[in-house]
């Protein structure tokens, strides 16, 4: 791991336009992947760019691209980096400032104005805030709507990552202008083909039975209790395997469910891989069984893979990728019965493999040409 000293000193003056990423962590999710290939598109346009975390933790740490500086606030929590990213923000002065996540966006907005910054702010709405409100277990996720309808008219831009993020967050934030945006997350970088076309460090493949993959993190928010009940009754009919990718809270839960159903022999949890892609392009199809999204990275980039698709039609993102159904199926939220009848119908081979226009739109440059001229004033 690339290590950086907390709150990492000035960058080497080169004449460059410098902009910062603020992030939490490098978590798991599709988050902190827009994040990281939005830093490396902006790489790849000349410009300097800070990743800037409240923690630098976690597994996509990796990631980093080395062109990328790494700055650690060094805070146990996204609320305690705020002096923090003051401080950085008085010292380093960076032309513009990109925020990822709800709670994330809050403390940039509010270093914003105690830092007195001048430059531009955009904060980027991953979810549909009200599903998540709705859902949330914690205090924080109900409180999180007022939050942002206080906080988030601070930004220059608001950026919802999908049409159904940003038609969500219209409903209870009144913003003038052209200020809310939809931008998809970057998402399709040019080596996903390299990785998908890379060989597999397990054994599940191996025979003549169709694997059934799905990815994200272990929580009720992916509902993969409902997809292993699908593949049980895909199971009780025909031969078939199905591989979870992720870790998580609902990782007991789910082993559980997944004894109880019989299909130990048949379903595999190996935790979290550095090349999901790998499994995407081997796929009998990428099942996406989620209560709510954003915008599902793992759905696009399964497409870039060639993988078939499933897709629950949930708000928000999926019928948005899925073109209504012309790239995949989208079926009804919770409903085991027809997530299992999809299944069937992809080992049927009733089910095209998705084209090129349909991942397309979230290549990471076509992604960046968007937010340049919101970050950076003309």
């Amino acid at each position: 791991m690339r290590r950086r000293t907390p709150e990492a000193g000035p960058s080497p003056e080169n004449g460059r336009t410098k902009i910062a990423i603020f992030a939490p962590s490098m978590a798991g999710g599709g988050a902190e992947r827009g994040a990281l290939k939005l830093a490396e598109g902006l790489v790849r346009r000349g410009f300097d760019v800070d990743l800037v975390l409240a923690t630098a933790e976690g597994p996509r740490l990796e990631e980093i691209p080395p062109e990328v500086r790494l700055v650690d606030l060094g805070a146990g929590r996204v609320a305690t980096s705020l002096p923090g990213l003051v401080r950085y923000l008085r010292r380093e002065k960076p032309r513009g400032l990109a925020s990822v996540l709800d709670h994330a966006n809050v403390v940039a907005l509010l270093a914003r104005k105690l830092g007195r910054y001048p430059g531009r702010v955009v904060v980027i709405e991953q979810n549909t805030l009200s599903e998540a409100a709705l859902n949330g277990k914690s205090r924080r996720d109900r409180m999180m709507p007022r939050l942002v309808r206080r906080f988030y008219p601070w930004a220059d831009y608001v950026v919802g990552v999908s049409e159904g993020v940003a038609e969500d967050l219209a409903r209870f934030l009144t913003l003038p202008g052209d200020k809310l945006r939809v931008i998809s997350n970057p998402i399709v970088a040019p080596e996903i083909g390299d990785l998908a076309s890379a060989p597999v460090e397990t054994d599940v493949f191996d025979g003549d039975q169709p694997v059934f993959v799905a990815a994200g993190r272990l929580r009720p928010q992916k509902d993969f209790p409902t997809l292993l009940r699908a593949f049980a009754h895909v199971r009780s009919r025909r031969p078939a395997r199905l591989v979870i990718l992720g870790e998580g809270p609902e990782r007991g839960r789910l082993e559980a469910l997944v004894a109880e159903l019989e299909l130990t022999a048949d379903v595999s949890l190996p935790g979290a891989t550095p090349n999901p892609y790998a499994y995407m392009a081997r796929s009998a199809a990428f099942i996406l069984s989620s209560r709510w999204e954003g915008l599902p990275t793992v759905l696009i980039e399964a497409m870039s893979c060639g993988a078939r698709v499933i897709a629950t039609d949930c708000p928000s993102g999926p019928r948005e990728i899925l073109a209504d159904g012309r790239y995949g199926t989208l079926v009804p939220v919770g409903d085991v019965a027809a997530l299992a009848t999809a299944m069937e119908s992809a080992l049927d081979g009733e089910l095209e493999r998705p084209p090129v226009e349909s991942w397309s739109p979230y290549r990471i440059d076509a992604v960046v040409d968007e937010y340049v001229p919101l970050l950076v004033a003309s």
